[in-house]
């Protein structure tokens, strides 16, 4: 990689912790969240987007979620032929972004030095905090409670009991990841 005012990753891992409040009132945003800001800054980031690939970037808003939105690329405006998706933390702000489609593996490719450098020096230029979307996929070992509680307990059971029928594919289950904390819907 190039250089970059990109965090060291253990700073950037302390930083994943030291925001991590375990309080079940601040899931999706931090106590001291100034919702007006950060929309300006979202708006800010989006536009931003928006020049470098052109018209066709998308920008939408999360609800009942960690992250405050996600900008997409689609794949003819990205140069690479993937789509790229960035996205917006309610923490920190943190920032993050990976190409291809949601789910596939290979996550890491599209996202080439100069398109890394640009982001780290708008996130800078916007007091935001870029991480590498493969720290985001480290387990996550910190104190709020990201697993279901009892109510998703007892929905998940309905549901399972109402699909026994079914014959599907069992997927393994992953352990939460930082993704999950700071980018997922609670």
């Amino acid at each position: 990689m190039k250089d970059t005012t990109m965090l060291p990753l253990d700073r950037l891992r302390e930083l994943l912790r030291e925001l991590d409040d375990p309080d079940p009132e601040h899931r999706e945003m931090p106590r001291d969240y100034d919702v007006p800001a950060a929309r300006q800054r979202f708006r800010q980031f989006a536009d931003a987007a928006e020049r470098r690939f052109g018209p066709s970037v998308s920008a939408g808003m999360g609800q009942d979620s960690s992250f405050l939105g996600v900008v997409s690329v689609p794949g003819e405006a990205t140069g690479t032929g993937r789509p790229l998706q960035m996205a917006i933390s309610n923490f920190g702000p943190f920032v993050t972004a990976r190409a291809g489609l949601p789910g596939l593996l290979d996550w890491k490719e599209g996202l080439d030095d100069e398109f890394v450098t640009w982001l780290d020096e708008l996130c800078t230029e916007l007091g935001c905090v870029y991480v590498p979307f493969e720290l985001l996929m480290e387990p996550y070992d910190g104190p709020t409670p990201l697993g279901d509680d009892e109510a998703d307990e007892a929905i998940l059971a309905a549901l399972a009991a109402a699909s026994a029928d079914e014959e599907e594919e069992e997927e393994d289950d992953l352990p939460p990841a930082w993704y999950d904390r700071y980018f997922q819907y609670m």
